[in-house]
């Protein structure tokens, strides 16, 4: 391939251009109407608009990318995440139209795609499960009687389904049939497939997830994991690599796993296999994402492998270039995502200009964005602006220079969840490691953001009074930063 068309937007589409261009790849840029300045617009090779802003006429056309790609001459399509990065239609058509997708087969897609039948290839090689059910739910006083079993709570879940949709926690018998309905519901308008299935919920699980790539050759490995628990409304907002939490034996056990259900559906190219870990540290399997997952830089930087790089090359047809005895684990890496959201309002989407972008630089550091000073915030798409990256040689280094990175970073105009990602940076939970999937609930407040904030700006004003203190006068006495009583309950120790 010497031409590839990157089918997606903003900064992961910049991120694989990126790649691509190091490799000698020419890359074409599609557009919406709305991102006709965009950054990844002026930095490929050539751009295409496809359609009006919203992604359903845009975006979310294949027709419309095969027919780009036939325009420029583009031999391959990197989906990138989201949009059609999954789905098994659109990687036919590409396929049909005699270009290459760089990502897995169609079938693949299909097996992992619907959560039952992931689980029923992973079962063949004997992955953990969390006790449920194996097939949808067709009759639900049936359904009701192996909740009963199982123990309550239990976990409705939308086989079709992502992000929390489809997926309600029925704490007792009485609430299971008017919680199925609602889920039922919900997945069907979601997913346009209302099949459900019951597991046992897991009260305080971590979220860990193991990035496995394979080629054509035979040739699966994986590298490592990332731990993703830190979430809001079921979706990650800060990831790290590696876990804080597994042991070298627990890591190559739940590696192998990974690897086996990558096995299980012939998988070719980068995709991630996601477990949940209970208070036991023992695991089971939940679901395999078929794409370059969002917070695939941290495992970048912990293993030195361009994943693009490797995406690229298999999709040509060529053997992994290392294996798996060939990468180790290289200090720790942590991703804040960077949202245009108010934490202090629920995470609502806050869109506006960016009056002020700058980005923090310096050892350790790295930023994927698609946006620059003076730009406006789509309010047609995902309100995620960046991904703040740090890499140190141990955790407490990698969350030293996260926090020193958030307060470099500078935006206004717009809230941001910076300041939402300095207080889980900050937060004793996260610095001990020891949290799950309900830090957001248990530990954040605005009340607490709005402290931490007033904090910051007592001692900013504090230092400034010193600053100033020997010319308005000299006989003053130092006010000490670190006497302060606020100032000594709140600040972390290592």
């Amino acid at each position: 391939m010497k031409k590839i068309l990157v089918a997606n937007r903003g900064e992961i589409a910049l991120r694989i251009m990126r790649s691509a261009r190091e490799m000698g790849i020419k890359t074409v840029a599609v557009y919406s109407e709305a991102d006709r300045n965009a950054l990844h617009v002026r930095y490929a090779d050539e751009a295409v608009c496809i359609g009006p802003a919203a992604s359903s006429q845009s975006y979310l056309l294949g027709d419309k990318i095969i027919d780009a790609c036939k325009l420029t001459g583009a031999e391959g399509v990197h989906p990138g995440y989201g949009f059609l990065s999954e789905n098994a239609a659109f990687a036919r058509q590409v396929k049909q139209a005699g270009l290459v997708l760089i990502g897995p087969s169609p079938e693949a897609m299909e097996i992992m795609g619907n959560k039952l039948s992931a689980k029923a290839a992973a079962l063949k090689f004997n992955i953990p499960m969390v006790p449920g059910t194996d097939e949808a739910i067709k009759d639900i006083p049936s359904a009701q009687k192996r909740a009963v079993e199982i123990g309550f709570p239990i976990l409705i879940k939308a086989a079709a389904g992502g992000g929390g949709k489809g997926m309600r926690i029925v704490e007792k018998a009485g609430d299971f049939i008017e919680q199925m309905n609602l889920a039922v519901s919900e997945a069907t308008s979601a997913f346009g497939d209302g099949s459900v299935f019951i597991e046992r919920y897991v009260s305080s699980p971590r979220h860990i997830e193991i990035q496995v790539i394979g080629d054509s050759h035979g040739n699966i490995v994986h590298l490592f994991e990332r731990d993703c628990s830190v979430q809001r409304r079921h979706q990650k907002v800060v990831e790290e690599a590696p876990s804080s939490v597994l042991s070298p034996e627990l890591r190559e056990k739940m590696g192998r796993s990974a690897v086996d259900a990558a096995r299980s559906c012939n998988y070719t190219g980068a995709g991630t296999v996601e477990f949940i870990l209970d208070e036991n540290l023992d695991f089971f399997f939940l679901e395999m994402n078929t794409r370059l997952q969002v917070e695939h830089p941290v495992t970048e930087m912990i293993t030195g492998i361009d994943l693009v790089k490797e995406q690229i090359r298999i999709a040509r047809g060529e053997k992994l270039s290392f294996t798996q005895e060939d990468i180790e684990i290289n200090g720790h890496a942590i991703e804040v995502r960077v949202y245009a959201e108010d934490p202090a309002n629920n995470f609502l989407p806050d869109i506006g200009t960016l009056q002020t972008y700058k980005t923090p630089k310096g050892p350790g550091v790295r930023v994927d964005d698609g946006f620059e000073q003076g730009m406006e915030i789509p309010i047609y798409y995902d309100p995620m602006i960046a991904k703040l990256i740090t890499h140190g040689k141990d955790r407490r280094e990698a969350i030293e220079r996260m926090i020193r990175a958030i307060d470099e970073y500078t935006i206004t105009g717009i809230q941001t969840t910076l300041g939402f990602g300095k207080y889980v940076m900050q937060h004793p939970a996260f610095v001990s490691g020891d949290f799950d999937t309900h830090f957001v609930s248990k530990y954040f407040t605005p009340a607490a953001l709005v402290n931490a904030n007033e904090e910051e700006a007592m001692i900013a004003a504090v230092i400034a009074a010193n600053f100033l203190k020997p010319q308005n006068n000299p006989a003053a006495p130092a006010i000490d930063v670190a006497s302060s009583s606020s100032w000594k309950k709140n600040r972390t120790e290592y």
